[in-house]
């Protein structure tokens, strides 16, 4: 499980000219809620928060939330951003209970390179970048990690096939498919030729000789 910290101050008010002051003043809107707590308007500031999730993964950090001198731990569950600028424009938090399971999105992330796509020119496709799991967030994993060094041509991984941390429950269906290695049109195509020319039948020619031998028998 990674932390980190953040600061937050409590706003009173809401609606779009509140919060396009606060990106005016350098501050994002944001929201936190939980089950125990009735949703409360925050802001955070907007380059503290940039350099936080220029470093960690926001699904899976356990973030750590300073309010007004009291300390909540959260997930970040939303982030919005605008459609063009993709500036951060508004951030959900949920507040994290001890003993009570999370769902989250933890990332796939593949070791190595295929000896299939190294030594045989295939097409790797990652089908599924991340694996929904119920942790309890003391246990949240910062990745899953799949070896495909010695995955070759016509390979693929599922979920059942990846090693899961105790204590994590996958909510994925088992089946799923993670990764697929496969043939690129280039390599069949060269295959394709040399399959059929070994089914040829031989073509066998007479000598400059023998064809002369022939026409003075005639």
């Amino acid at each position: 499980m990674s932390t980190a910290s953040l600061s937050a101050s409590a706003r009173s008010g809401t609606g779009k000219g509140v919060a396009r002051s606060l990106r005016r003043d350098g501050r994002v809107p944001a929201v936190i809620y939980g089950h125990a707590r009735a949703p409360q308007s925050l802001s955070v500031d907007a380059r503290e928060l940039g350099r936080l999730l220029g470093h960690v993964s926001a699904e899976t950090t356990v973030i750590e939330l300073d309010i007004d001198g009291a300390t909540s731990r959260t997930l970040i569950r939303d982030i919005q951003r605008h459609p063009v600028k993709r500036a951060i424009i508004h951030v959900d938090f949920q507040e994290l209970v001890v003993g009570e399971k999370v769902s989250v999105n933890v990332p796939i992330v593949l070791v190595g390179t295929s000896v299939g796509v190294r030594m045989h020119g295939g097409i790797l496709s990652h089908i599924m970048q991340e694996l929904a799991v119920l942790v309890d967030p003391a246990n949240i994993p910062n990745k899953i990690e799949v070896d495909i060094t010695e995955l070759n041509l016509g390979a693929s991984v599922h979920v059942d096939d990846l090693q899961i941390p105790e204590g994590v429950e996958v909510l994925a269906d088992m089946r799923d498919t993670i990764l697929t290695v496969s043939a690129s049109k280039a390599s069949e195509e060269v295959a394709a030729p040399a399959e059929g020319a070994a089914g040829e039948p031989e073509v066998i020619r007479k000598t400059k000789a023998e064809e002369e031998a022939e026409a003075k028998k005639k």
